[in-house]
């Protein structure tokens, strides 16, 4: 059985919105209302969203043996043990970055073509 619709509430809606009564401003305002608020949900969302990966980001901890990155307030790195903060092996960061001359450090790379056949 087809319901039929509800023209009695639709004619007052029409009504409402149609007369610029106090009823049909305020009917007005709410739906206006309503509609800014879903076109900003996305906005309001993403930066929210923005702001905890801020706050996540500033508690987050990097092993500097390991590499592993936790989230907490440990002092010792769940993966490897190591103390945070402290330097892989024992060492100091002077002994980590030494004086290096650019030349030792460079690869040089040759250029081979492989598009030849080798019939």
């Amino acid at each position: 059985m087809q319901r039929s619709l509800p023209w009695p509430w639709l004619f007052l809606v029409a009504l409402l919105l149609l007369f610029p009564a106090a009823a049909g401003r305020f009917l007005v305002d709410l739906i206006g209302g309503v509609a800014i608020f879903i076109l900003l949900l996305p906005l309001l969302l993403a930066g929210g969203g923005w702001i905890g990966w801020q706050l996540l980001k500033k508690k987050m901890n990097t092993c500097s043996s390991c590499g592993f990155t936790s989230v907490g307030m440990q002092e010792v790195c769940p993966a490897c043990g190591a103390q945070y903060g402290d330097f892989p092996s024992g060492l100091t960061n002077e002994e980590i970055k030494p004086e290096l001359d650019p030349r030792d450090v460079t690869i040089n790379v040759q250029a081979v073509d492989v598009s030849k056949d080798d019939s």
